[in-house]
């Protein structure tokens, strides 16, 4: 059973949300915040697999949330913000506080379980490409962390040829292509390289690569 918390102002939106999750057999809710700060203590306490985050309520944001619940080393729970508009400032601070994607509240009700079932089994629910857009578009030129290098070094050759095609937005059937390896072994390579930096998803994986040099604004194709 996937366990959800609900971190929303609006008490209508929850109660919304709260209804469709609970029509999914393996999906239920396990706790609702009102603000982040609440959001925070109670992912402490219920341990939830996957938070819903509004990305703005009163009493401190739910960037800021979403930062301090995913600064905890043990943590292992994932975030979705949820969103009015997509591709905006909010959204890409959100995944650079170290959510797993984000979801509109627009979105229909299979997009919402299915998003939560996407990001409660390890994977990004936003596209390296859709990513690379915000970066692009909010970025700015990146400071380079000091010790960006330091974690670069970890890595393979092949490795961070890898990091490289998927901040470029690739999927792994494109990378296997332009580096002329199985499908298979895209994959293997992304998930060493994925745990060699400490890293959640592949889209932390682009922001990462975006603001430790490894590409740039520029660089990157349409």
């Amino acid at each position: 059973m996937i366990r959800v918390l609900l971190a929303d102002d609006d008490g209508l939106v929850r109660g919304g949300m709260s209804m469709i999750i609970e029509s999914a057999d393996d999906i239920t809710v396990v706790g609702e915040a009102t603000s982040g700060p609440e959001a925070v203590e109670m992912v402490g306490r219920l341990e939830p697999d996957v938070v819903l985050m509004d990305i703005q309520m009163p009493d401190g944001d739910g960037i800021e949330a979403t930062r301090r619940i995913l600064e905890r080393r043990d943590c292992s729970t994932r975030v979705i913000v949820v969103t009015t508009f997509e591709l905006d400032r909010y959204v890409f601070e959100s995944l650079r506080a170290g959510a797993s994607g984000y979801l509109l509240k627009r979105s229909r009700p299979s997009e919402l379980i299915d998003g939560i079932r996407i990001v409660a089994a390890g994977e990004a629910l936003l596209s390296p490409s859709v990513t690379r857009r915000l970066v692009e578009e909010f970025a700015g030129q990146p400071a380079v962390p000091e010790d960006a290098e330091d974690a670069l070094e970890v890595l393979t050759n092949r490795e961070r040829e890898v990091l490289t095609c998927v901040a470029r937005g690739m999927s792994n059937a494109e990378i296997a292509e332009e580096m002329y390896i199985s499908e298979s072994t895209a994959k293997t390579h992304l998930k060493r390289v994925l745990m060699k930096l400490g890293l959640r998803d592949r889209v932390s994986a682009v922001v990462f690569a975006y603001e430790a040099g490894v590409v740039r604004a520029g660089e990157l194709e349409s």
